[in-house]
């Protein structure tokens, strides 16, 4: 089913978002199955839960449409359960990117490697 988008400013973007325990999620795997179809719908390639009005530690990922430009995302199509930064390392290098709760709004990400 496909689920609305919060746009930007509403509070749950704001919010720190839960850990959950995937085990006691009732609905996880339709969560997941509906957050896939809402991002195809939006033209996305990552969308999470909190832009779906969900404040729970939960992001999906499917970058192959970058796989021809991006060899080493071939095939990278990930459900990221309670994930938390650890460290940045690397080289940073500028990604064009946008997000489904701002429309219309693309700008240079520097990310690393």
């Amino acid at each position: 089913m496909k689920l609305p988008i919060v746009a930007y400013g509403d509070p749950v973007l704001k919010r720190v978002a839960q850990d959950i325990e995937p085990t006691e999620f009732s609905n996880l795997n339709q969560l997941i199955a509906d957050m896939y179809e809402t991002m195809y719908s939006a033209r996305g390639v990552g969308l999470a839960a909190p832009q779906i009005g969900q404040s729970i530690r939960l992001f999906i990922v499917d970058a192959t449409p970058f796989e021809d430009d991006e060899p080493d995302l071939k095939g990278f199509k990930k459900v990221f359960i309670n994930a938390h930064m650890l460290e940045e390392t690397g080289e940073t290098w500028p990604f064009n990117e946008g997000c489904l709760s701002i429309p219309d709004i693309r700008e240079d990400i520097y990310r690393n490697k």
